[in-house]
């Protein structure tokens, strides 16, 4: 149940709800769960989480046209951008306040899913793995 709850609030947490699963982690981790269950568990949901907001960039790209919020030749100067340099940004998806909106504009953009999916899990990886190191 432990990772389970844990799995939820990673993925809560890499949402664009305001949530954090750090505390959790921590704790179970000083309670003495199995380290790597722990990691693997908050990556999965937070890398989940971060998904779900590419999806939602994906498909509010094709509203914020519709409704004429954003314009298509706008998009596209920045998707050339994003495809040069985006990869930078994604490895910053862990920060917090900025990282989930980093996510879900790389839906906007149509950034490539693949190797959006590997960032991630590299990106949120890793600071769960910081966090577990430095405890």
């Amino acid at each position: 149940m432990t990772y389970l709850i844990l799995f939820i609030s990673a993925f809560l947490s890499a949402t664009l709800l305001p949530f954090g699963s750090e505390a959790l982690l921590i704790y179970n981790i000083s309670v003495g769960y199995d380290i790597y269950l722990l990691l693997f568990f908050a990556t999965l949901g937070n890398s989940l989480g971060s998904i779900l907001n590419y999806y939602l960039g994906l498909k509010g790209e094709e509203y914020l046209i519709e409704k004429k919020l954003l314009k298509e030749k706008y998009i596209d100067i920045s998707k050339r951008y994003f495809d040069k340099y985006g990869f930078l940004s994604i490895l910053f998806a862990w920060v917090p306040i900025i990282g989930d909106p980093i996510t879900f504009v790389a839906g906007v953009l149509r950034y490539d899913f693949k190797k959006f999916v590997i960032l991630i899990i590299i990106s949120k990886f890793s600071r769960y793995l910081f966090i577990a190191l430095i405890i």
